[in-house]
């Protein structure tokens, strides 16, 4: 069972509300998703037409959850709303939804990165009256304890865990087997079988990884360091940047920059995934969430030439995998004017046994025990990954100190600063964040 760290750490208002660095449709959501289903939402409507909009972005193992939700729980009088998004709109929406007295969105996705933030803030409902009161009803006491946990800020519950995602290599097994080569657990054994693929004439850049600059680049940096055992910021809530580990850290990414693409800080999870259906790379590293796409034959001739296996070390020493555990759950926002009961009754259909049992393999669901080696051509992998990543941190700054960092480890990467230069301005940045 994956295991918290819960953290006492000072908090920082509002500036982390900034970070965040859907069976059959109705007619309120515009995606379509096979492994949705019907599933009862037994709640009671208000009187009169009412609209609940959700917010949550696209992707395979998040549109069966709220595809399930909206389809299952729109009725005569009561429309769920839900419009296709990607990330970074998400981010945005999530930022102004929350920033006022009113807001747009009355269901929202949230991670247990922004959790201990959002709830410092004050900005989601706590969630453990309804829990209590829906759990028999929903099965809700079978979801996993540590994921409520991850859910959770100084004792409250803000957000009902829906799946998880870690880090999972996805690899080109004719690549792998026409060449002899064994399946990288250590960043050096990633590195000597890219050389090996590339002085064959395969392909030039075999190592793909999302290193957006916008986002993605500082969950890349932060699962490195947490590999080393270390984090953006202690136990104590000390900022840990300018250290051994996060030199350490930024050397090993910059040692696997040859094998990628020059173009790499533009690339999303997404394009990753583009790089592994066209044959342009051999290796990639995401979270869980985007490994069924690969498999799909219906995205790439090469979807019969996938393999799956757990996220590598940095080295062998390393304690951890080079991974970042995260949490998805449904928040019910402050500000919205609905009836928080009735959303939770929403809120809990869409994580059902019946709606988590069909969102497989999409999706890797918070319920113990759902995804195996026998439902899921990644579930081995995903369950290994998840046995060896570092437990997160839970903190209110660390979303806000990421942000902050972000640009200067941009500059890094890309040269424009050297990595000592660089890890003291990310140190005193964090600084500033810490207070």
């Amino acid at each position: 069972m994956l295991t918290i760290k819960r953290r006492a750490i000072p908090a920082i208002a509002l500036a982390a509300t900034a970070v965040f660095a859907l069976a059959s449709c109705s007619a309120g959501t515009r995606t379509e998703n096979a492994n949705a289903t019907q599933v009862s939402c037994d709640y009671s409507a208000p009187d009169g037409n009412t609209t609940v909009n959700v917010l949550a972005y696209n992707s395979s193992a998040i549109d069966p959850f709220t595809d399930t939700m909206v389809s299952s729980c729109t009725t005569e009088n009561v429309t769920l709303k839900h419009d296709p998004i990607d990330f970074g709109g998400q981010v945005t929406k999530t930022t102004a939804t929350l920033a006022g007295d009113t807001g747009t969105y009355d269901i929202v996705e949230t991670y247990g990165f922004v959790i201990p933030a959002l709830a410092d803030a004050g900005k989601l409902l706590p969630l453990d009256d309804l829990f209590d009161k829906y759990a028999d009803d929903y099965g809700l006491n079978k979801i996993s304890a540590s994921m409520r946990e991850g859910m959770s800020y100084d004792g409250s519950l803000y957000a009902l865990p829906m799946q998880a995602q870690m880090f999972v290599m996805a690899y080109r097994t004719d690549v792998f087997a026409d060449l002899d080569l064994e399946v990288p657990t250590t960043f050096d054994e990633m590195i000597a079988a890219a050389s090996v693929i590339r002085d064959a004439g395969v392909m030039e850049n075999p190592i793909a990884l999302p290193w957006l600059a916008t986002s993605d680049v500082t969950t890349s940096f932060q699962a490195t360091m947490n590999s080393l055992d270390a984090d953006f910021v202690d136990a104590d809530g000390q900022v840990t940047l300018d250290t051994p580990e996060g030199k350490e850290a930024v050397e090993a990414l910059l040692a696997l920059k040859p094998f990628m693409d020059p173009q790499v800080t533009t690339f999303d999870q997404p394009k990753v995934q583009q790089q592994m259906f066209n044959g342009t790379a051999a290796m990639s590293i995401m979270f869980s969430g985007r490994m069924s796409d690969l498999v799909d034959s219906n995205n790439s001739k090469l979807s019969e030439s996938i393999g799956f296996a757990a996220a590598p070390k940095v080295n062998r020493e390393a304690q951890y995998s080079y991974n970042r555990l995260s949490i998805d759950g449904w928040s019910i926002p402050f500000n919205t004017p609905l009836d928080s009961e009735m959303l939770f009754v929403m809120m809990a259909s869409a994580v059902s046994e019946e709606a988590s049992t069909s969102a497989v393999p999409a999706a890797y669901p918070a319920r113990e025990g759902m995804v195996t080696s026998e439902n899921s051509p990644y579930g081995a992998a995903a369950n290994e990954s998840m046995a060896t990543a570092q437990p997160p941190v839970v903190s209110p700054i660390l979303a806000s100190v990421t942000t902050e960092i972000r640009p200067i480890l941009v500059q890094i990467l890309t040269g424009g600063i050297s990595v000592s230069d660089g890890l003291a301005a990310m140190q005193a940045a964090g600084e500033t964040i810490a207070g």
